[in-house]
């Protein structure tokens, strides 16, 4: 099957690199607005010295308690004129003496020529609200005292928000057209039959395997050359399935050790990987298997230590062959989600990560793109460290735009994040690019907001909704056992949806109440768990084991991502036909024995039995064969208590029965 592939590999990560945006991310968001200040050279001691005034002059207060009338006039030198607070702060260059002004914000001498002068009706200094240059000399400890003491004008006050209840209205903005690139499901020709190995071919192709068998070949040879002792012969295309069928069968039929598929003499004994390949070939091609060109490693390896160094080098061609792929015969419908997914290992590899929350809290970190509808892995990416996420504007930020490809995916598309990711940045450049965006927020993220009037409290009974509206911006919390806070710009805060709860009753009994429910909370609960969906059906049939090389973990975890996104379009197609689709197990079972080369269903084998008819006598005559060496039936004598005998006896138990057409003992004995 021959189908064009017209989306770049590289677009979902090379997106990022066209979005130069100096906004805060979501790493950010955790510092307080002094430590941002001192992150760009202001020290929050200082009073912010070195800001401009650009208010104009007539905006100047009256300081407040302090300067009031008690003060008496103005001293000030230059004061033949209002003093304004512009120009007191720098230094005058007339020729004239001068005397020292006691203004507020006068911090250097005033030598103006103009005669001093009372300042008449003067109730108080004038604030200044200019400020002098870093640049300038060194300011004495007067100087200094003056600088921290003053303050700068205050400007009008912003209306302070208010949390609004569940009983008033909210009028969301206008959702965004859904408009994407393609027709949202398989893009798979709907005439043609695909059988489980046509599907996972998709995924990985000859072309793909041909790439590895060379590779693989290539690794053998210069272990060996490196003093591994071990037998190897040319690994080919048709062996690396054979492999991979075998692979699939392990995960089929658990048992604790590799070397345990090939026991024999036991009642546990399996049969089937004996016809396929030997145990010490299976090995060797598991210690051996290589992605990458082994003397392109050396190049790459060369690197470590320099931004040209590619950490993920030793799993490429065949990770760009699965991301390609994933994107290129499906595509999504409107909703999706974005989740870290954990692949178990606790290898020193620099790039394993620890995640307490997690099930898996050791392993390699993706980030995960996946259709909320069916659990498909749209698209992921490999986290290596924070070297790769140099942008500045962080990693939550970054790991979800790099995944929104609005070139391959379209418009108005819905994404569902948790509160690792959520940030009012992130949301308004979605929102931005046609993207919706929902997610539960954590209180102390820059941008959230943080007004105490009207809001929610511990002590409000279970249903209590509490909401702000900020542009296309919705924060609404919610007290369900606990507060929940979630953010969109999809939904409206209440559109009367209700959830059923038991709740207690004082007897001790328990009733089902229905309580209100934000929308955000509903949508949330709906969407969110695409990427666990994935999990799940991975973690059925995982193929994931104990490997030497970190890289090799990852192989076995892009062949559970290429098998279960096979499932998944397999149950498209015949969604689309009106079929009735083959259970995960059972297309995992068709699917290793396609690669294997054989059926599924194998005819019965006949036992083979040493308990048949032989004569009792080795009579070569024929005239004595029926008649010399007769013996008596046990089963006559046992069963008719009579001496009955016969020229046949059982081969295995050396036993004389009856074989004829009115009387068969030995079938009698036997059974």
């Amino acid at each position: 099957m021959d189908r064009q592939r017209n989306m770049d590999v590289n677009q979902a990560l090379a997106f990022f690199d066209a979005m130069q945006d100096d906004g805060y991310s979501g790493e950010e968001s955790f510092l307080t607005d002094e430590e941002l200040d001192y992150q760009d050279g202001l020290d929050p001691a200082e009073d912010r010295d070195n800001e401009e005034d650009t208010s104009p002059p007539t905006q100047a207060r009256h300081e407040s308690s302090h300067s009031s009338a008690e003060e008496g006039p103005s001293t000030s030198a230059a004061a033949s004129q209002p003093s304004t607070s512009a120009a007191a702060s720098q230094p005058s260059t007339s020729a004239a003496a001068s005397q020292p002004s006691t203004s507020a914000a006068a911090s250097q001498p005033s030598t103006s020529a103009a005669a001093s002068q009372q300042l008449p009706g003067s109730h108080g200094r004038l604030q200044s609200r200019g400020r002098a240059s870093r640049s300038g000399s060194l300011r004495g400890r007067q100087s200094l005292e003056s600088t921290r003491s003053r303050s700068r004008s205050p400007q009008p006050a912003a209306p302070t928000p208010s949390w609004n209840s569940e009983s008033q209205p909210d009028i969301p903005p206008v959702p965004k057209r859904f408009v994407p690139t393609r027709k949202p499901g398989h893009q798979l020709s709907p005439t043609s039959i695909y059988t489980p190995l046509d599907l996972f071919k998709l995924f990985v192709s000859d072309s793909a395997a041909t790439t590895l068998c060379n590779n693989t070949n290539t690794n053998a040879a210069k272990n060996i050359a490196s003093g591994k002792k071990y037998s190897w012969k040319n690994f080919t295309v048709e062996e690396f399935f054979k492999y991979l069928g075998l692979t699939f069968f392990f995960a089929l039929v658990r048992l604790t050790n590799i070397r345990d598929y090939w026991r024999t003499n036991t009642i546990f004994s399996q049969q089937f990987p004996h016809s396929v390949m030997a145990r010490d070939r299976y090995q060797v091609i598991s210690w051996n298997i290589h992605m990458s060109d082994p003397d392109e490693d050396v190049h790459n390896d060369r690197k470590r230590g320099t931004p040209a160094y590619d950490r993920l080098f030793r799993l490429k061609p065949l990770l760009d062959d699965i991301k390609h792929t994933c994107r290129a015969f499906y595509h999504p419908r409107q909703n999706l989600s974005v989740d870290e997914r954990m692949v178990a290992t606790k290898a020193h590899t620099g790039m394993t990560q620890y995640m307490k929350a997690k099930p898996t809290k050791w392993g390699f970190k993706l980030f995960v793109l996946a259709d909320s509808s069916i659990g498909y892995t749209l698209d992921f990416a490999v986290y290596t460290g924070k070297s790769v996420f140099a942008s500045g504007v962080g990693l939550a930020y970054d790991s979800v735009m790099s995944l929104m490809n609005k070139s391959s995916l379209g418009s108005g598309y819905n994404v569902y994040v948790d509160n690792f990711y959520t940030s009012p940045k992130l949301f308004m450049d979605l929102y931005s690019m046609n993207f919706g965006a929902c997610g539960t927020y954590r209180d102390n993220r820059r941008g959230c907001p943080r007004t105490t009037t009207n809001a929610m409290t511990k002590k409000d009974p279970r249903g209590t909704i509490r909401w702000i509206r900020d542009g296309p911006l919705v924060f609404v919390k919610w007290m369900d056992t606990r507060e929940v806070s979630v953010c969109s710009t999809i939904h409206p805060a209440f559109s009367g949806n209700t959830v059923q709860r038991r709740v207690r009753t004082q007897d001790g009994g328990w009733y089902t109440k229905s309580i209100p429910c934000p929308t955000p909370v509903t949508e949330y609960n709906k969407n969110m768990g695409g990427v666990d969906l994935s999990d799940q059906l991975i973690q059925y049939y995982s193929v994931h084991h104990k490997t030497m090389r970190w890289y090799r973990t990852l192989f076995f975890h892009f062949l559970d991502i290429a098998v279960t996104n096979s499932y998944l379009l397999h149950k498209e197609v015949c969604a689309e036909k009106q079929q009735q689709p083959m259970t995960h197990k059972a297309f995992l079972e068709e699917l290793t024995a396609q690669l294997c080369g054989v059926t599924v269903a194998v005819p019965p084998t006949q036992q083979q039995s040493d308990h048949v008819p032989v004569p009792t006598s080795d009579q070569t005559e024929t005239s004595k064969k029926a008649s010399y060496g007769r013996r008596q039936c046990v089963n006559c004598k046992q069963t008719r208590q009579v001496k009955q005998a016969t020229p046949w006896k059982c081969k295995a138990c050396d036993v004389a029965l009856c074989v004829i057409a009115d009387r068969n003992c030995f079938e009698a004995w036997h059974q």
